[in-house]
């Protein structure tokens, strides 16, 4: 009896060590790099963000794209917007770019049919998947997340009170958005405690309309402003998404899943910021400081953001990594912790860092990484967040070309993090290198560039909404 008891418990033991852990990915939108306390910022209030930091690893240099749309596509498909034709948000016609030198690259606005979400891979591998919140891929028919490898699929965005969901449910009147959402994680989580799971929390905080909860709009209405952070309603936003962090990690306790569930947490762009520093009418209502501008921007306060991993047992609480990173990776990431097939047929452009998660000093195989943005991104009054421009960072180095003119911009990070000062013309043989190198990877993936615009028009048309700087446009 006793040998059969000790045969159980060692199986038991066994079959515990060799499940694959669950997954949780918590994506806050248009969040700051700067903008969480663990990050940097001395006026927002995020003790549960911070909880999670001390318990695992901030990576500080994680990248996504300067707006959400190609992010979201990148970390769904693990390729680069090259592969995907997804580079903003909605059509080229969105601002004037007939005033510009070049014509954009058309644009794709729901991720294609044939690319092989995480979520499909994940549930390949025996979990039970479910997404709550913003997808911004295609909500109709087949291009809906419930038919995209999610068991269970609730997709809302575009207002924080009496907001609208697909499929259409019903909640309590004057329920806050970030709390449903955080409500239908939750449940999610209980149901599916026995694992795997696999859970994709997009929030649509702290996205504009910039909408709070009363209560945590008053806690934050006397506190001094610090370095551009001021806002008692942003603050009020971010405090939001700090509360449904922090029930996510509670309800791992509670369930006693924390030791065997990966909880991630990050943002899908840079926060709306920094404009006014560039020249830029685009309504800052952060600051990315010390990067340099803000969403939209391909500079590192529009696409470095936030990013804690935890994973007990495998993450050092408190650890550092400063490797370069960037969305693509997060796919091969979660499949290699979730014990995952690769798709098959689909190129994944990234990199596991699982080895990362394992020791923040440990090298990746590749060397760089890239962005490659073929297009405009308008603000107010006639300016410019980003022109078509593409990046190459290969350790301390960022190297950028702009289209239209062909100017190259180099710039050492960790010398200048502000990227203030232009190194290129002083370091002509880095700036060959590093610009050799992106023009390869650009033939190799078939980027496609912008065209010369024939027809360019010398007075900027005026577009519906164009200069107002009270609405943030993605």
């Amino acid at each position: 009896m006793k040998l059969l008891l000790c045969l159980f418990l060692v199986t038991s033991f066994v079959q515990a060590a060799d499940r694959a852990p669950n997954v949780i990915f918590i994506l806050a939108d248009d969040l700051g790099y700067t903008d969480v306390a663990c990050f940097g910022s001395k006026y927002y209030e995020t003790p549960n963000i911070d909880k999670l930091a001390s318990q695992g690893m901030k990576l500080t240099r994680h990248h996504h794209c300067q707006n959400c749309q190609p992010t979201r596509a990148a970390l769904m498909s693990g390729q680069y917007a090259a592969r995907t034709g997804i580079y903003t948000v909605g059509g080229i016609e969105r601002f004037g770019w007939e005033t510009r030198p070049l014509r954009p690259v058309d644009n794709v606005t729901e991720l294609p049919l044939e690319k092989i979400t995480i979520a499909q891979t994940m549930k390949k591998a025996g979990y039970a998947t479910g997404m709550f919140g913003k997808w911004h891929l295609g909500e109709k028919g087949e291009y809906h997340p419930g038919k995209r490898g999610f068991d269970e699929a609730i997709v809302s965005m575009g207002k924080h009170f009496d907001f609208a969901t697909q499929p259409k449910l019903e909640y309590p009147k004057g329920e806050y958005l970030a709390d449903f959402l955080t409500n239908k994680a939750v449940d999610f989580i209980e149901r599916h405690k026995d694992g795997p799971f696999f859970l994709y929390l997009p929030h649509f905080g702290v996205h504009s309309p910039h909408q709070a909860k009363p209560e945590l709009i008053a806690k934050f209405k006397d506190k001094a402003g610090v370095g551009g952070h001021n806002n008692p309603t942003y603050a009020a936003m971010i405090a939001s998404v700090d509360e449904s962090v922090g029930r996510i990690m509670a309800t791992l306790d509670e369930l006693k899943l924390a030791d065997n569930t990966v909880l991630i947490f990050s943002s899908d762009n840079g926060g709306v910021g920094g404009y006014e520093r560039e020249g830029v009418h685009g309504g800052d209502i952060t600051d990315n400081a010390p990067l340099r501008s803000g969403k939209g921007s391909l500079y590192e306060g529009g696409t470095r953001v936030p990013f804690i991993v935890r994973w007990p047992g495998v993450t050092k609480a408190g650890a550092l990594c400063d490797v370069p990173t960037i969305h693509v990776d997060l796919y091969p990431t979660l499949a290699e912790i979730g014990k995952a097939a690769r798709p098959e047929g689909q190129t994944l452009d990234g990199e596991s860092l699982v080895p990362l998660f394992r020791d923040a000093a440990a090298n990746l195989k590749r060397d760089a990484i890239y962005q490659h943005f073929p297009g405009y991104l308008g603000a107010g009054e006639n300016t410019w967040r980003t022109t078509p421009v593409g990046l190459i960072e290969v350790g301390d180095w960022k190297l950028m070309e702009f289209f239209e003119d062909g100017r190259l911009e180099l710039y050492n990070l960790k010398d200048d993090i502000g990227e203030q000062k232009n190194l290129a013309a002083e370091n002509p043989e880095k700036t060959k290198e590093l610009h050799a190198k992106m023009l390869a990877w650009r033939e190799g993936i078939k980027a496609p560039m912008p065209t010369k615009n024939t027809e360019q028009k010398s007075v900027e048309p005026k577009k519906k909404g164009k200069g107002k700087k009270k609405k943030q446009a993605e």
